[in-house]
């Protein structure tokens, strides 16, 4: 078993400002598709877990969520890649919930659902919070580092709200092209036979 939790807005697209709003503003970020693409092929399950505060705040309802999810999911599959499930905390902040991260709660049933323990968990995403969470599971955390968290790559030690054991990426490309081996080329041909 290998799960790969990874967060939305800042792994996968690019984040909006507090929160996307519309189905139109999912806009993949570079090499992603692909990169989800490559960890299916290497037999990854790949979930993801995601802070909704719109919901809650009532600024984002759910056929909008819904209709985000769709055009994601579309735009992944278009590239051969699928994100099996996604879970996510509906509560606005001020809701003390235990789902919302840094809070385990949506981590935790991610991986009772999938029966997944600590080691065979990869906890990858842009910031912080999604981080914590999955340290509450003792799970492999990545930081990358492609929209919101760059100012990370400049060789600066980690700010203390990520976890020690946090390993840092330029992209989520980078990170998977180190967890998932390059697949093979076709043998050559030999001379004067077609293929």
């Amino acid at each position: 078993m290998k799960l790969a939790i990874l967060d939305r807005d800042g792994t996968l697209n690019a984040a909006g400002e507090p929160f996307l709003h519309a189905p139109e503003s999912w806009v993949a970020l570079p090499g992603v598709l692909e990169a989800v693409a490559r960890l299916n092929r290497g037999g990854w399950h790949v979930v993801l877990a995601t802070n909704q505060p719109g919901l809650g705040l009532g600024e984002v309802g759910l056929g909008e969520l819904n209709a985000m999810h769709a055009r994601m999911h579309r735009a992944l599959a278009a590239a051969g890649a699928r994100i099996e499930a996604v879970f996510y905390c509906p509560h606005a902040p001020e809701e003390g919930c235990g789902c919302r991260a840094p809070a385990p709660g949506l981590m935790r049933q991610i991986a009772e659902r999938y029966g997944a323990e600590s080691h065979e968990t990869w906890v990858i995403g842009s910031g912080a919070a999604h981080l914590q969470a999955g340290a509450h599971l003792g799970a492999h955390l990545h930081l990358v580092c492609a929209q919101t968290a760059a100012e990370v790559l400049s060789g600066r030690p980690l700010p203390p709200e990520f976890p020690p054991q946090t390993r840092t990426h330029a992209s989520l490309a980078e990170l998977v092209a180190s967890l998932v081996p390059a697949e093979p080329l076709p043998p050559p041909s030999a001379p004067g036979k077609l293929p």
